[in-house]
């Protein structure tokens, strides 16, 4: 690892835009292209907006820890909260299965963050252990595809 950054802010809608300016720096210091910038912006975004969303309840507040893992080749991303969790497998089997070939139309409310951020990430990795955590990597690539982009379901103990 070159570099790790670490923020920690409220669990709040207008705090996401700081994280999205953030990252936008630190990917476009990597070098990765335009469009995959626009994408890791889009997944980080994605995970943050469910923590706020999800992680706590109105009157409880809360705050999320959001790091940056930068090394040569990727960037690792953890967005992580500690309100209340929700099992992963399972809220995935209820909104039902993602295919390349699915239609915006198909996909069932509530579940577009999930289907985008494991589509716009090489490796997504979460855990339900005390909060919610999310783990994203993006790997500086340009052009390749050779990474497996399916979501694993990892419990901390």
């Amino acid at each position: 690892m070159i570099d790790y950054i670490e923020m920690k802010i409220p669990a709040k809608p207008e705090y996401v835009g700081v994280i999205r300016l953030t990252l936008s720096g630190i990917t476009s210091r990597m070098g990765y292209t335009y469009e995959e910038i626009e994408d890791i912006k889009v997944a980080v975004s994605e995970a943050c907006t469910n923590a706020v969303q999800h992680a706590y309840r109105d009157e409880e507040g809360g705050e999320m820890v959001v790091g940056f893992g930068v090394y040569r080749d990727k960037l690792e991303v953890m967005v992580a909260d500690y309100g209340k969790s929700f099992h992963f497998a399972k809220t995935k089997e209820e909104l039902g299965p993602y295919t390349q070939s699915s239609t915006f139309d198909q996909l069932v409310e509530g579940g577009l963050g999930l289907y985008l951020i494991e589509t716009l990430m090489d490796e997504v990795h979460l855990s339900h252990h005390n909060g919610v955590t999310v783990f994203m990597v993006k790997y500086v690539c340009g052009e390749c595809e050779n990474y497996d982009t399916t979501i694993s379901n990892h419990e901390a103990h």
